[in-house]
Formats: structure tokens, sequence, C-alpha cells
């Protein structure tokens, strides 16, 4: 819901949505015959690479680019590779996308490679990186990582989303299953578990502490939560896990627990759809299935010009593909008719306030925007503590001007950590 005011010194109110009584179950979309995986690493033409086109894949199997990669993804479904490209993102990150053609007589069912897995973060990233959620396990197995509190996130950080909500509310015992091993495997001293203060809960997990969140937003936002729960400021430029606090969605709890047990990774991600016409679904899609499949499933034609955003309507990143696939940390997915989208402006600023007011974390927006546009970021950050704005886009929904504010901040913040690795 939001609620403007008549007058210019109170702040719009922009609240939560709240996961409805009877919610349906997510629907299944059928394994497609072939799926897109985006692998977190560049092409590297003076290497020879491991993976090559028609080569056969097995379903759980560990997919690197070289002998001495990192970076891996799990493949959903036994096939074949059939090609291998380059993909950009919204930043201009460089990443490899890999389409796998799935052997005809497969399902999500099907069996998958078992691993060894043991109670340790080492062996849990080694194996489940890409779980549905994206668990943060490579940050739990960094060495120097200090881990004195986990936090569950039941309560959706932004608007109109509910993936997180509906996991809470359906898998409570696979939740408590996976907050032990979470406990087990990274021996964090407290783990707490956000819910909606509005949201009726039936019984809080035996391992976390619930923390009720207002319905207000930006109040789920992980800086927000460190300040109004756990008695901390998030200091400019760093990151809650500088302060021993990593935040983990309960789906990725939930696919801890379910690994852990079987021996196996899962592919099968919830996602929130959001129609043309603010009509909310709940899917259940394979890791890799291209948008077009889900759309196709609830008839949403996509026109020209129309926006798919992926993620929420305050924080959400626009694609402009539809074979754009399903990431392990796809929550949201929201379809915008094209007569609708809000229109952007390179105007001048108009100096109304408006941003600096609504900001929680209180910083001159108005100022920030002028040094951004210019691409002085080390001043912005200096000076007008780029660093500090918790991204939570506030001020784009009220600049009067129509200036794409958070964009430039996001691409400001992007640009600064360029300069810096260079120097």
């Amino acid at each position: 819901m939001i609620k403007r005011s008549f007058f210019t010194l109170s702040k719009p109110k922009l609240h939560y949505s709240l996961i409805e009584p009877g919610y349906k179950e997510p629907e299944s979309i059928p394994v497609p015959s072939d799926l897109i995986l985006l692998l977190n690493e560049s092409i590297d033409n003076k290497k020879e690479m491991l993976l090559k086109k028609d080569q056969a894949v097995e379903k759980g199997e560990k997919l690197s680019m070289y002998e001495d990669s990192s970076e891996y993804v799990v493949c959903p479904v036994s096939g074949k590779i059939t090609d291998i490209d380059i993909y950009s993102d919204s930043m201009g990150k460089v990443s490899t996308s890999l389409i796998i053609k799935k052997e005809q007589i497969q399902s999500s069912d099907s069996p998958s490679t078992a691993y060894d897995l043991t109670e340790d973060a080492a062996c849990a990233d080694r194996f489940l990186r890409n779980l549905p959620g994206a668990p943060p396990l490579r940050a739990f197995a960094n060495s120097s990582a200090k881990v004195d509190t986990i936090v569950i996130t039941g309560a959706d950080s932004d608007l109109s989303c509910c993936t997180c909500q509906y996991v809470a509310l359906n898998y409570i015992d696979k939740i408590n299953a996976g907050a032990k091993i979470l406990k087990q495997i990274t021996k964090a001293g407290k783990i707490c578990m956000t819910i909606p203060e509005q949201l009726h809960y039936p019984e809080g997990p035996d391992m976390a502490q619930v923390i009720r969140t207002s319905m207000v937003y930006p109040s789920n936002q992980p800086a927000m939560i460190l300040k109004d729960h756990l008695g901390m400021v998030l200091p400019a430029g760093q990151t809650p896990e500088d302060l021993g606090v990593y935040f983990i969605s309960p789906e990725a709890v939930v696919s801890l627990a379910n690994a852990y047990e079987t021996q196996t990774a899962g592919f099968e991600k919830i996602v929130t759809i959001i129609g043309k016409q603010g009509l909310v679904s709940c899917v259940k899609a394979t890791i890799g299935t291209p948008l077009k499949k889900i759309f196709d499933t609830f008839g949403i034609q996509i026109n020209e010009q129309d926006r798919i955003i992926i993620g929420g309507p305050m924080q959400g990143v626009t694609t402009f593909t539809q074979d754009h696939p399903v990431q392990a940390d796809t929550d949201t997915v929201i379809i915008q008719d094209r007569e609708i989208i809000p229109e952007l402006s390179d105007n001048a600023c108009v100096n109304c306030g408006r941003c600096v007011q609504i900001c929680p974390a209180s910083i001159p927006v108005n100022l920030l925007v002028r040094y951004l546009e210019a691409d002085h970021y080390e001043e912005a950050a200096d000076k007008f503590d780029l660093e500090s704005c918790i991204e939570c886009g506030l001020c784009a929904y009220a600049c009067l001007a129509r200036i794409p504010l958070f964009q430039y901040i996001k691409l400001g913040k992007h640009e600064l950590l360029k300069l810096r690795a260079d120097a």
C-alpha cells in the first residue's frame, strides 16, 4: 500500500505485502528442453577450457571452466552442452552462459549425483554453493570469516515479494533442520529469524530467536535490521559480514536441510511472479529455466518495450530478454506493461529535498547525484556519503524530477570499486 500526504513535511510511506491466507501451492513448471546456466567466470582464450560444445553432462555434476577455476555451477539435468557464450549483466560484468539440452526422458525427480557431505563449511561450499536460495557458503568457508550471528530472512526485503514468507510459513521443520546444520558448519553464536509483525506465525524455529519486523519499508533491509534489532550501525563501505552478521534466505536453509538429508543438490527454485495486472502467482521452476517458459505457462504476453524486472519494484534490475534464466537467488519477477512504466528523465534536480527527507541513511542525495552525474566517484564517497547508501530506492521513488537516482548510486558504487581495484 502506498500513502502520500498533502503535507510536504510528511514522508510517503510504503508498506510491505503480507502473504494472503490460503496462498496457493506453487505451480510446478515442467523442466524445459533447454536450460541456461550462468557461470560467474569470463572466457579466457589463453586457457584451455574444460567445457566443450556437445559435451555430455550429468545431473548434479559440477561444471567449471578451467582446471584452476574457483567458480562452478551444478548441472540441474542430464544432457549435453549445446552452446557456450558470453553473458554481460546490467553493470557490464562479463560471465559465461551455458545452454544445456536435457535428455528427452527426464523430470525434476530424476536421480542426481550423490555427494559425500560432511557438516563443515568447506565441504558445503565445495558442492552446494548453487542451491536454491543461494546460501552464502563461500563466505562461511573463508578461513578468516567471523560468524557471530546468522539472520534467516523470513520477511521479504523488497515490496510485493512473498517468496521468503511462503517458505517460512510452510517449511518450519526443514528450517529447524537447516538451522542446526548452519550452527554446526559455522559455529555461529546466535541464529535469528525475521518475521513480519502482522504475519500470523504458528511457532518459531527451535534454533532461532524470532525478530518481528515493521511493515513499513525498508525495515527488512539488512542495514535496518542491524540498527533496529541487533544494536549495530553499519559503517560506510562495509557489509554486515564485516560485523560478523550473515543474512540467509529461508529457502537456502531449507535447501541445505534437503541436501544433507539426501546427499544431493536440489534445483527447484520458488519464485513469485507478478503479472501486468498485479496478479501474484507462485511457481517452482528448475534453476536455468528461461523466464519465457514461465510466462507461457501463465499466458503472459510480453510485447516490445514491456519491462521484465528481476527482483522487487524498489531494488530490482531490468532484463531485456525473456531468455534470462531462473537463478539460485531469483525470488521475484515483475512484468510491467509499457503503458504504465514510470517515466525517467535527465532533468536537472529541482532541489525539492524529498530525497534527503525520505533517505533512511540521511544522505544528501540532491548533492550526491551531481557528483555521480559528473563521474566524480571518489568525491561522491568522501564528501556526500555514497558508501552509506543502503540501496532501498526510496530516493528515486520520491524524486519529483524523475531522475534515476537509485541507478546512479548503484553505478557509482560499482565504478568506485573498479577505480580502487585498478589503483
